[in-house]
């Protein structure tokens, strides 16, 4: 009886849902930007989803394709 710890099935589904809702809009977005599809599934960490936020919103700048 470990209910303590919100994966219980409720729980589980609502952890799945969550992950698909951040999952998903990265899968989209990465290959727009030249990073693998595949690298969306890292973006269930919240530091990774941070970390690629910041690759996508620099890459022009980082290739030296600004807009200047």
């Amino acid at each position: 009886m470990m209910y303590g710890y919100g994966f219980s099935s409720g729980g589980l589904i609502w952890l799945l849902i969550m992950g698909a809702l951040v999952v998903i809009p990265f899968w989209r977005i990465l290959p727009r930007s030249g990073i693998p599809s595949w690298v969306a599934i890292f973006a269930i960490f919240p530091l990774v989803a941070l970390i690629l936020l910041w690759v996508i919103a620099f890459k022009d700048q980082l290739n030296n394709k600004g807009g200047k």
